[in-house]
């Protein structure tokens, strides 16, 4: 079967949005050649924003699919779409990052801690971080992966001071595969678990 114009044109949009994603350090170096306020550093700066990538290659896609099929077909797609699922992980991680939720997860990362270098004598700082990867990304079994994932990475923020870049990625990838098996132990927790639970009978 032949992919249409459509098709193509999404398929090389996404591609170029996966790049772009990796050259948005680059890109923000390349602001820096010109003057501070002028359109080309703003705009520059603007692309090597890396929460805005893929929204700006899906408005291009939108435009295109506009030229290709219609402005109409680009309405009627877009109110055939449900937007629940990131407004629920939007709301969700947004509750998880408030004062009292960090607060209550933070005592009792404290205290579990506390507890395991009294009992085992392990180091202050490398309990307190095995107890944060551990407990944070469990806890997502029951507060969802979205929720775990914010309160165990602004936990971990406050723990370090200027880390070197290294220990950063490698937190981070820990905490990426942590929070992956910890949500995946309930049908309701992670989002894409949650979207097939149903069909396939892991619902309670």
């Amino acid at each position: 079967m032949e992919p249409s114009y459509l098709e193509i044109l999404g398929t090389v949009l996404f591609g170029i949005a996966v790049l772009h994603t990796f050259f948005v350090q680059k890109i923000l170096h390349w602001s820096h050649r010109f003057p501070k306020g002028s359109f080309a550093h703003g705009f520059l700066h603007l692309l090597s924003e890396i929460e805005i990538v893929f929204g700006v290659w899906a408005a291009l896609f939108l435009i295109g699919m506009g030229y290709l099929t219609g402005g109409k077909s680009v309405v009627e797609y877009q109110e055939s779409l449900n937007f629940t699922e990131p407004l629920f992980v939007f709301c969700i991680m947004v509750m998880a990052a408030t004062r009292p939720v960090l607060a209550v997860a933070r005592t009792g990362i404290e205290y579990v801690s506390w507890f395991l270098r009294k009992t085992l004598r392990t180091p202050e700082k490398l309990t307190d971080i095995f107890v944060v990867l551990t407990l944070g990304p469990l806890s997502g079994s029951f507060i969802t992966e979205p929720a775990a994932m914010t309160v165990t990475a602004l936990l971990l923020v406050s723990m370090f001071h200027s880390p070197p870049a290294r220990l950063c990625y490698f937190l981070m990838g820990v905490l990426f595969v942590n929070v992956s098996v910890g949500g995946a132990m309930t049908p309701f927790a992670a989002p894409p678990i949650l979207m097939v639970a149903q069909k396939w009978g892991w619902d309670f």
